[in-house]
């Protein structure tokens, strides 16, 4: 039970918060036929791919095995 709060709190940081929003507003608009979704593609796997690549840093700092 812990942990499952643990990860839910880990779920309100402002960067997660960022990530999940860019996902949306970009999905939205790809919906609409706002901006093609390649476009869409694009902006999201960069995002998603800084967001997961910073997750990985940090756990790797955390653990002190750095390559």
């Amino acid at each position: 039970m812990k942990k499952l709060c643990s990860n839910l709190a880990d779920l309100l940081k402002v960067k997660t918060l960022v990530t999940m929003a860019v996902v949306g507003v970009f999905s939205v608009l790809a919906l609409k036929e706002r901006i093609s979704a390649d476009n869409v593609m694009i902006i999201v796997s960069m995002v998603v791919s800084f967001y997961f690549g910073t997750q990985h840093e940090k756990k790797q700092g955390e653990s002190g095995t750095q390559q």
